[in-house]
C-alpha cells in the first residue's frame, strides 16, 4: 500500500525534472487565479449573509457570530475546494493532457502521439471540455445518492465519511484520464481500467483529496497529480484488466 500511496509524492518530484518544467507552469497559474477568486467571491458573499442573519437576531444573541464564522470558514473552504478543482481542471484540461503527455514520454522514453505544443494543446479545447463534462456528469449521479444517503439517520453520520470517498475516486478518476484520453481511450475504457486497479488508484485520489485541503500545497497539486497519474497509468493501467 505504501507504493500506492506514493504515486502523488512521485507526482511532485517529476515537477522538478527537465523537459517537464515549462508544462507545468501554466497548470498553476490557472489554479493560483481561480482559487483566489473563489476564496475573494466566497467571503464576500458569506460575509454579507452572516451580517444579514445577525441583524434580524435579538442583541442578545450575538455572540452566534462566534460560532457562524468559523462555520462559514469551513463551508467556503469545502464549497471552494470543489469548485476550484473543478473549474481548474476544466479550463487548464488541455494543458494538464500535454503535461501527461510530456510525463509519460519521459518515463517510456517513447513519444506519444498528442497534444504536442501549447497551440495544439489549445486547438484540443472543445475535445477535451466534452471529457470534462462526462466526469462531471459522472459524479452529479453519485453526488445525488450521497446527497439522499446524507439524510437517512443511521448513515448520516458517516456522510463526511462519504463525501470524502467519493471526492477522493473523482480525483483519481481525473488524475489518472489524461494520459488514457492521450491515448484515445473512451472515458467508459478509462473507468473500467481505474476500477480494475482501485486498490492503486483509490489511494491515490484520497492522497490528492488530503492536499486539496492544504494551503499553499493545493496550489500545485494539479500538475502534480497529473504527472502521479501518469505514472499510475504507465505502471499498473496500461494493462488493467483484473482487481489487484
Amino acid at each position: 500500500m505504501d507504493s500506492d500511496l506514493s504515486y502523488l509524492l512521485r507526482g511532485f518530484k517529476m515537477l522538478r525534472e527537465p523537459g517537464i518544467k515549462p508544462f507545468v507552469i501554466l497548470p498553476i497559474l490557472v489554479n493560483v487565479l481561480i482559487f483566489g477568486g473563489l476564496m475573494f467571491a466566497g467571503f464576500e458573499l458569506i460575509g454579507s449573509g452572516i451580517a444579514t442573519v445577525l441583524g434580524w437576531l435579538p442583541q442578545w444573541l450575538s455572540f452566534l457570530s462566534w460560532i457562524l464564522w468559523p462555520l462559514a470558514v469551513i463551508l467556503i473552504l469545502a464549497i471552494a475546494m470543489y469548485s476550484f478543482s473543478t473549474v481548474a481542471n476544466i479550463i487548464a484540461s488541455p494543458f494538464n493532457g500535454l503535461l501527461a503527455e510530456k510525463v509519460e514520454e519521459k518515463l517510456t522514453g517513447k513519444e506519444v502521439s498528442g497534444r504536442e505544443t501549447f497551440a495544439s494543446a489549445l486547438a484540443s479545447f472543445p475535445r477535451s471540455i466534452w471529457r470534462e463534462v462526462q466526469k462531471l456528469s459522472y459524479y452529479l449521479i453519485f453526488a445525488l445518492i450521497v446527497l439522499v444517503l446524507s439524510f437517512i439517520p443511521l448513515i448520516s453520520p458517516f456522510s463526511g465519511v462519504l463525501w470524502f470517498l467519493l471526492g477522493a475516486w473523482m480525483l483519481s478518476l481525473e488524475y489518472c484520464d489524461y494520459a488514457m484520453d492521450n491515448r484515445g481511450l473512451s472515458f467508459k475504457e478509462s473507468k473500467r481500467r481505474i476500477k480494475a486497479r482501485r486498490g492503486s488508484t483509490l489511494p491515490f485520489g484520497m492522497m490528492v483529496m488530503a492536499g486539496t485541503m492544504v494551503p499553499i500545497v493545493n496550489l500545485i497539486i494539479m500538475p502534480a497529480a497529473v504527472c502521479g497519474g501518469t505514472i499510475l497509468w504507465v505502471e499498473k493501467l496500461k494493462n488493467a484488466g483484473t482487481p489487484d
